[in-house]
């Protein structure tokens, strides 16, 4: 699955290539997966041009005009393609033909990808706003007694942390993946709270560079930690996979337990 890093890359270069084309037209393939019909979609996008590209947590935002919001959760396998009128990829769940005959299309083979017109406003905070400061993770781990990784990864307490960068924060943090979150102390939530932004921008500049282009797919040969090519992290620690909660955990024993 893309993460956050993945996504506002794509966010990047989707808004480079579509930035003030004008749809002309909308098939919606796969309706089972929108909260709108296509012809909802048809007279909401009818003509609007593309004003913005931007991630929200782990979906993509197309801003039309001033005020119209599609939404894009490609869950697991949902792939983004800008393509000309005479190419179709596989798997087509819905396609937005702009002006100049260029074709922005979702796709996804197990048909999970979501989309939704105006959603609706989420009070939860990206993990790369302002609010989620130290501050913000003290009140949130205070009321928490489940593990600090499964806790990152509850969309419900800040949207946008996947599993991969997850093992990644908590390894630059210093913190184990098994800490239970209202033990950890006020100087390991500070540098969690540094970790989340250092090591979720490091990884959009590193994906950019590898892959400046990219709109899908996710690029991970860099990470530290969560690789399972690596056998040592960058400090020397030797690196353990297990399973959290069925997910795949890599960590070291330098990240201190707190419990």
């Amino acid at each position: 699955m893309p993460e956050l890093p993945d996504l506002q890359a794509f966010s990047v270069n989707l808004q480079k290539r579509l930035h003030k084309k004008k749809v002309k037209d909308v098939n919606l393939v796969l309706s089972k997966k929108s909260n709108a019909t296509e012809a909802a979609l048809k007279k909401a996008l009818d003509k609007q041009p593309l004003t913005e590209v931007f991630r929200d947590g782990k979906e993509l935002s197309f801003r039309f005009g001033k005020d119209t919001i599609l939404r894009l959760h490609m869950m697991l396998r949902g792939k983004l393609y800008v393509v000309d009128k005479e190419e179709e990829p596989k798997y087509t769940i819905l396609e937005v033909i702009f002006d100049d005959d260029t074709k922005l299309v979702l796709t996804d083979f197990q048909k999970a990808a979501t989309i939704t017109l105006n959603p609706e406003p989420s009070e939860v905070p990206d993990a790369m706003s302002d609010e989620v400061d130290a501050a913000f993770l003290k009140a949130v781990l205070g009321k928490k007694k489940t593990n600090i990784k499964n806790i990152l990864l509850d969309q419900h307490n800040l949207k946008g942390i996947g599993n991969a960068y997850a093992d990644e924060i908590l390894w630059d943090a210093k913190i184990s993946p098994f800490s239970i979150g209202n033990k950890i102390p006020d100087a390991a939530i500070r540098r969690l709270a540094k970790s989340i932004k250092s090591v979720l921008k490091h990884a959009e500049k590193q994906i950019l560079k590898k892959e400046p282009d990219i709109i899908s797919g996710e690029v991970r040969d860099f990470l530290d930690i969560h690789n399972s090519k690596k056998s040592h992290s960058p400090t020397g620690g030797k690196i353990i996979s297990t399973t959290i909660n069925s997910r795949v955990t890599y960590y070291t024993e330098e990240q201190e337990l707190f419990e």
